[in-house]
């Protein structure tokens, strides 16, 4: 199947059927996910598998009674950090001379500028920025579960903060920023078969 293709036959799952996805298949998207872009590379957010049916249930009381997160295969929620965006550039390097191989020192100038500009954000546009690099990563998500013929839908009509006291993410120093649930479409489900309606290319790309 093409890109376009997969593109096309891709759409906002409403109801999941009760097939489930194996290990293989959620860890080979969760780590294309991790090979997604992001600013300066820092990746400053998680994702949450959250397997337990119990809690499950318990979220479903901040999803608005939106019975995906319990009937879908797998649910993702992708949180954001609360740390000072600043503290993920020295655990960056930290990394990059570990897998590299390479002696940080080198890295001084860069990390400097770095947390010059992060530095220079306040804490809401901090969080801000965060969240933006993980709607980056779930872009990735949603293109690679295409790919695979898996069933995904975006969702962030939660309550957030039911879902930060819920996962007890405080603790972890991170916050929500929206989920994703994972499975197959169920075969009732009559949005599958409608019409993708997009914006035209010739209204949507203007080439200078």
């Amino acid at each position: 199947m093409s890109l376009i293709e997969a593109l096309n036959w891709r759409y906002a799952v409403r109801t999941f059927s009760e097939q489930k996805l194996d290990d293989m298949q959620v860890l080979q998207l969760l780590e294309a996910t991790s090979m997604s872009a992001s600013s300066y590379g820092l990746q400053p957010y998680r994702i949450l598998v959250v397997q337990n049916d119990g809690l499950r249930e318990k979220l479903l009381k901040h999803s608005f009674g939106q019975n995906k997160v319990k009937d879908c295969s797998h649910l993702l929620v992708f949180a954001v950090t609360t740390k000072p965006a600043i503290g993920l550039v020295d655990e960056h390097f930290q990394r990059v001379s570990s897998i590299r191989d390479e002696a940080i020192d080198q890295y001084v100038g860069y990390a400097n500028h770095m947390k010059s500009v992060l530095g220079g954000m306040n804490e809401q546009a901090q969080r801000q920025w965060a969240h933006e690099q993980a709607y980056i990563a779930l872009g990735t998500l949603l293109t690679s579960a295409a790919m695979l013929r898996i069933d995904s839908c975006p969702m962030t009509g939660i309550d957030r903060q039911g879902f930060d006291q819920e996962l007890d993410l405080a603790r972890f120093q991170l916050t929500t920023s929206f989920i994703c649930t994972l499975g197959y479409r169920h075969p009732d489900d009559l949005a599958a078969s409608k019409a993708k309606v997009r914006v035209p290319l010739s209204d949507l790309v203007d080439w200078q």
